[in-house]
């Protein structure tokens, strides 16, 4: 099997807001046919590593991204925000949501083309969610304005996806559902997910990364309670029948290593 192509590598990467380490010399690889699911305990770094990938956040150390990412200036990557971090009164209609996945291409007054409205007919419609795409944001479900987020972050046809914590408060039904389309696109690109759902993602991912101030891969998706420990990852796995909770344990001083 020829080995795939490393699409970024993270060489002894910090991350400090003002006194606080976020990241302590963070080294990991990803491929271009990667399916990481990246967990560990809030406030322990995950979206500080998403945001140096992204290059949104100041960082000491080195990011190297392979061309293959790159389109001139711009890097091949879709990121889809927690819905939370929508302002939904915007007055901006469905369809508009998922044309602004393609403003770093155009430019902020770019003109989108009739190829361009097409594109998204056809993303909405994957989704299932077509006839929305006139409609106000501020009058769709949480689920309806997740799947117009997804179109949003795979319109300029990624490299690679970047989900934050994409099922935060989206109806069960609506979650093996997207969880299938991810797995779908995770064929055609690397795809990232910030979870703290360890069941749920076990069980789409090929691999996990742990982040607790320091980071783990891990090449698999099963992770088992030393695994977790070793990473001082403070998650514990609970089954429940046949599908798995986590619960993440309490720690004092949220993700600080502390010497008794």
């Amino acid at each position: 099997m020829t080995q795939s192509k490393k699409i970024i590598t993270l060489r002894n990467v910090s991350v400090s807001y003002d006194a606080h380490t976020a990241l302590e010399e963070v080294n990991l690889d990803i491929y271009e046919d990667d399916f990481i699911g990246i967990i560990g305990p809030n406030g322990g770094g995950k979206s500080s590593l998403v945001k140096a990938i992204m290059g949104e956040v100041k960082y000491r150390g080195e990011i190297v991204i392979d061309d293959l990412l790159r389109r001139g200036n711009h890097f091949k990557i879709g990121y889809m925000p927690q819905v939370s971090q929508f302002d939904m009164r915007f007055p901006i209609s469905i369809e508009e949501v998922v044309l602004s996945g393609l403003q770093t291409e155009k430019g902020f007054f770019g003109r989108y083309t009739t190829k361009d409205r097409e594109r998204v007919a056809e993303l909405l419609k994957k989704m299932g969610i077509e006839e929305l795409a006139k409609r106000p944001i501020g009058e769709v479900s949480g689920g309806q304005m997740q799947r117009a987020l997804l179109c949003r972050a795979i319109i300029a046809e990624p490299k690679l996806l970047i989900l934050d914590e994409p099922t935060n408060f989206v109806d069960n039904s609506f979650e093996q559902e997207f969880y299938t389309m991810v797995a779908e696109l995770s064929k055609q690109m690397a795809v990232i997910i910030v979870s703290h759902d360890l069941g749920t993602i076990t069980s789409i991912v090929k691999s996990i990364v742990c982040v607790n101030r320091s980071v783990h891969r891990h090449n698999s998706n099963i992770l088992t309670e030393e695994q977790l420990r070793n990473y001082n990852c403070p998650i514990q796995i609970l089954s429940h029948g046949h599908i798995p909770h986590t619960v993440l344990e309490h720690h004092s001083g949220d993700g600080c290593k502390h010497h008794h």
